[in-house]
């Protein structure tokens, strides 16, 4: 009788605290919700980027900045536009929106782009495997918007869709207005924001299968099978070239968002406004070139990898896996001591529920104590909010035991 008492006395006590103390979390350090800016490397070569008007070479895993020149002058960039159009076909296949092998319909809009197509007709069908091929490789205009009217139900949607996006990259600098990048006004992007958006196009590792090929077919078994051939001639002949988008208007002179990997260091080199093709590619490769002549890159975590679990007071699950958003590595200059940099894992308060993917806190890179890249880390899995009686079993679990109970 008297041990039945003080076990009630207890859940009562407990359970005042539990309910004190669900409005608190008990978590570690808080960080600042948005990311900061990739810091630049201190020096910089003269002899590369010269023709360009605009240039910026980046690591890709640390999204720092290795040179620049002119960043972030406002520019319209022709067709490296569909960078960022292929970032949203390749986050709506991760979503499940579409699929590889969905057959894409063309309509009467999209079938009367002007500039680089496959000549579309109204009606056709194709797979969005094949209007991949078409965008990625030929530039296609014409399966570039009868994709984007695929997903959106119409380019100007699509559009709306590519200005969000390139916002929360944090792009300053840009604004469009098509998905191709045929000239028109108010359509323009920097070489600093299409870095930003190229280096999260690499993150899709399919991509590949389309930018890094030299040449495929359209319509094989037709008895006219279309021959296309890469803009980007580099992925012939640069060793480690893989991507991403050439562009040229009149306006806008020849461009290129590159993306070449060598082991673990991809390299991302953006020119803007070159005078030829010619002078473009020797201006990117000069500039991958020095980039991988001159520094190393460690990776620490892989994309989607586990970096830490931590505890969720008032989670129905009480461990939350935080996975890197993308790959953690150490920019080091050829030289550098690898002691000199150090990583440090900064938290926001949490508080369930917390979905899947949702930003948690932040994987720091610093050098002899300077900050030099941040990368997300985000929530593993969804946690639901637990039931006050989850959180009474639990409080007494552990009061019980001493806290030597484990989680639940």
């Amino acid at each position: 009788m008297l041990r039945q008492k003080w076990i009630n006395c207890m859940v009562a006590a407990i359970t005042s605290l539990t309910v004190a103390c669900s409005f608190y979390n008990v978590s570690p350090i808080h960080a600042a919700a948005a990311a900061t800016p990739a810091k630049k490397m201190a020096s910089q070569p003269a002899e590369i980027g010269k023709t360009a008007i605009s240039a910026v070479l980046m690591d890709a895993a640390s999204g720092q900045v290795i040179f620049e020149k002119n960043p972030h002058q406002k520019l319209p960039p022709a067709s490296v536009t569909k960078v960022m159009t292929l970032l949203l076909i390749m986050e709506a296949i991760d979503a499940g929106r579409i699929k590889i092998t969905d057959k894409v319909r063309t309509t009467e809009h999209a079938a009367s782009m002007g500039g680089s197509q496959v000549y579309l007709e109204p009606g056709e069908e194709m797979t969005l495997d094949d209007m991949l091929k078409s965008i990625a490789l030929a530039s296609a205009n014409d399966a570039a918007v009868a994709v984007a009217e695929s997903l959106c139900g119409s380019e100007e949607e699509f559009v709306r869709q590519m200005n969000e996006r390139a916002a929360a990259l944090g792009c300053k600098d840009t604004h469009f207005v098509n998905t191709n990048g045929l000239p028109v006004k108010e359509h323009y992007t920097s070489a600093y924001d299409l870095a930003l958006i190229s280096r999260e196009l690499v993150k899709h590792q399919v991509i590949f299968k389309y930018t890094g090929k030299y040449d495929d077919y359209l319509r094989k078994d037709s008895t006219k099978p279309f021959w296309l051939v890469n803009t980007n001639k580099m992925v012939k002949w640069y060793a480690g070239m893989d991507g991403l988008k050439t562009g040229f208007t009149s306006e806008a002179r020849y461009c290129l968002a590159a993306s070449a990997k060598r082991g673990n260091f991809r390299v991302i080199a953006v020119v803007m406004g070159e005078p030829s093709s010619k002078i473009r590619n020797a201006e990117v490769g000069q500039m991958m070139d020095w980039a991988f002549a001159n520094y190393t890159s460690e990776l620490l975590y892989q994309p989607g990898q586990v970096v830490q679990s931590i505890r969720v007071a008032n989670g129905r699950i009480s461990k939350l896996p935080l996975v890197a958003a993308g790959p953690v590595a150490i920019l080091m200059r050829k030289g550098q001591k690898r002691e000199d940099f150090t990583s440090e894992i900064v938290l926001d308060k949490i508080s369930a529920p917390i979905k899947k993917g949702q930003v948690i806190g932040f994987v720091l890179i610093k050098n002899s104590g300077v900050e030099t890249s941040r990368i997300a880390l985000a929530a593993g899995v969804d946690i639901d909010k637990a039931t006050w009686w989850q959180l009474t079993r639990r409080t007494l679990t552990r009061w019980l035991t001493f806290g030597s109970a484990g989680n639940d």
